[in-house]
């Protein structure tokens, strides 16, 4: 998905902006990179992390860098920042985006009288340089800001940087989060996570709104635009993305987790030997299950990372899949004989928990019981980029689906898929446990998710689990029917 943070100082701020940047790389797993001006003027560095974490690629940047204001990024995708020089003078930007409608915007642009976009591998236009373009079409950086938040299909949060402060604005509908923190008297910074300014001497000033553009200056911020009523934060980010220390709309990861896994124990019968969860998003889920339901939690596999700190690099689905199965060793004394109940944050495509699975009775396990943390994944998501999938065929329920049904169905019966309650849900899970060789299979329901992150439904995006969020086309909110 990709992760921004940027500060603004007092004094020199390049190593707040070195680690508040590194504390975003479990967001993105390509590329890296932030901007400052300084001395130089506009200084930037991009380099490629899926070989190497952050922190060693930008050593020696970090010590050629000087500058009170700067901006930086972890991307999966498009190199950034960006520097810009036009007639808004010069700028550098940032973006965490998903572009549906990027070809209608790139002819429009071209319409405009912009006449050239510079072409990435794959013949595909940056995202964050069709964002600058836009924001260059009005009279103003906050003008522009505004202007691209409300025509883009999908979802931005961005960071633009001048020479004396930062622009910020987050998603139109808040998909992803965007906070300000303060440092005393001495400087404000804004980050997609939280936790990332803590350690840094910041402490959490204020939570951007869906659709709100502030300016950032070292003497405090102003809110040029306010926050728009209606909210669809993005769900997955307690479930998945976010680290257990971040906080988003006043709800910790962590906690949340825990509440999750507490509810899939209330609803839960079997009693195995120990609970476990897939390291490192299962984690907490466990713990709330074993504490709810009174079985021990245990780590019957260690994650070896020294070399291989995160599974998802390569592109390479198959590269993935070997890689995360190579990371886990087992600990034969809690797995040999054993009943475990294995609890991950959700299944894709179902590939890496089968090869678990296995994995766990080659080592000896008498049983594995499979406890997602979240509902079923029927709709591929239109407002992150949540992973590189071109077909919902991706998704293991669609394909159990597809056996079921044929290749056309209705949203209708997509939706009777979706209620737990229904019998052609019952079927598609024991399908998948059959097919993944689960002992036993039970998803999270919905509506235990939804209440254990403790906002209102209507004010988070439930897209990929019943179609929900979905609000471009909406003129009013009052909770999605």
């Amino acid at each position: 998905m990709g992760g921004i943070f940027g500060v603004v100082s007092k004094k020199d701020c390049a190593l707040d902006l070195f680690f508040g940047t590194d504390y975003h790389s479990h967001l993105g797993t390509r590329r890296a990179g932030m901007a400052m001006y300084g001395d130089r003027g506009f200084d930037r560095a991009i380099h490629n992390i899926q070989n190497s974490p952050f922190r060693t690629k930008f050593e020696r940047d970090i010590s050629e860098f000087n500058g009170r204001v700067g901006i930086g990024c972890i991307s999966d995708y498009e190199p950034q920042p960006l520097l810009i020089r036009s007639h808004l003078g010069s700028f550098a930007i940032t973006t965490v985006s998903k572009i549906n409608n990027i070809d209608e915007l790139v002819k429009e642009i071209y319409n405009a009288g912009h006449t050239q976009f510079l072409e990435m591998s794959g013949s595909n236009i940056n995202p964050t340089e069709l964002v600058a373009s836009l924001i260059n079409q009005k009279d103003s950086i906050s003008e522009g800001i505004e202007y691209a938040l409300d025509k883009i299909d999908g979802s931005l949060t961005l960071l633009v940087m001048t020479e004396k402060g930062i622009y910020a604005g987050r998603d139109l509908y808040g998909r992803t989060p965007l906070m300000i923190g303060r440092k005393d008297d001495e400087a404000y910074c804004l980050a997609f996570e939280s936790f990332s300014y803590i350690n840094l001497g910041y402490k959490d000033e204020k939570e951007l709104g869906p659709g709100e553009i502030v300016y950032v200056t070292a003497d405090g911020y102003e809110t040029l635009r306010p926050a728009q009523e209606t909210m669809k934060i993005c769900t997955f980010l307690w479930i998945y993305y976010g680290y257990p220390t971040s906080t988003y709309e006043g709800v910790n990861v962590e906690d949340m987790r825990y509440r999750c896994g507490k509810a899939l124990a209330e609803r839960d019968s079997v009693k195995p030997d120990i609970v476990a969860g897939v390291p490192d998003s299962g984690t907490a889920h466990a713990i709330g299950y074993a504490n709810e339901s009174g079985i021990p939690f245990a780590r019957p596999f260690i994650k070896y990372t020294p070399t291989w700190p995160r599974s998802f690099m390569p592109t390479d689905q198959s590269q993935r899949n070997l890689i995360a199965r190579m990371k886990l060793i087992p600990v034969d004394k809690l797995i040999r004989n054993k009943s475990l109940l294995l609890i991950d944050d959700s299944i894709v495509r179902g590939t890496q928990l089968r090869e678990t699975t296995e994995f766990l009775y080659r080592s000896g396990a008498g049983e594995v019981h499979i406890r997602p943390a979240c509902p079923p994944l029927l709709h591929g998501c239109k407002f992150l980029n949540f992973s590189r999938s071109n077909s919902e065929y991706d998704l293991i329920t669609r394909r159990v689906i597809r056996e079921r049904e044929g290749e056309d169905v209705s949203d209708e019966v997509l939706k009777d898929y979706a209620d737990p309650d229904s019998t052609n849900y019952k079927e598609m899970i024991e399908d998948i446990r059959k097919q993944l060789n689960f002992t036993s299979l039970a998803f999270n329901r919905l509506d235990d998710m939804v209440s254990s992150v403790g906002i209102p439904k209507e004010k988070l995006c439930t897209y990929c689990w019943d179609k929900q969020g979905d609000c471009r086309d909406c003129s009013s909110c009052k909770g999605c029917s």
